[in-house]
């Protein structure tokens, strides 16, 4: 039996707008390399212990090496002008939670947002000259903007 290789996309790189599409595709990223869960945990892999074995050693060492992928993958996610923005900072967490803080809209403008979305759907109505598969993707489009804001 052949196992099937994984290759990921290419990083879509953020520059400011659709800040919620991003997050969603660089969780999936990150979970795709099982390095999502370490963006939160925020802890250091502890030192080694006296007389470590080379596979204790090369624990330590993967455990190092994952925040620095995540580290590159953020850092490679983001434009040049929204990296001068984040590169001062040395933490996972401290970096996502600025990209959060900066991006994701005020509390009270998502839920504005969130109170229109609902009302045009609720109001959608097809066009005399549209196709049913153009409403379709219409609909779907408020419906998938409605669960990213309700994140």
């Amino acid at each position: 039996m052949s196992s099937a290789s994984f290759s990921p996309h290419p990083l879509l790189v953020f520059n400011g707008e659709n800040y919620h599409i991003w997050v969603v595709k660089m969780k999936t990223y990150l979970q795709a390399f099982d390095l999502w869960e370490i963006v939160n945990a925020d802890i250091e892999p502890p030192p080694l212990r006296a007389n470590p074995t080379i596979a204790q050693i090369r624990q330590h060492s993967d455990n190092r090496a994952k925040k620095y992928n995540i580290m590159s993958c953020l850092q490679s996610g983001v434009s040049d002008v929204k990296l001068t923005r984040i590169m001062t900072y040395e933490t996972l967490k401290e970096t996502w939670d600025k990209l959060k803080d900066e991006f994701q809209c005020l509390e009270k403008t998502r839920q504005q947002q969130l109170i229109n979305l609902r009302r045009d759907l609720e109001n959608l109505k097809i066009r005399e000259v549209e196709t049913v598969k153009h409403f379709t993707n219409r609909s779907m489009a408020m419906v998938n903007s409605i669960r990213l804001l309700e994140d």
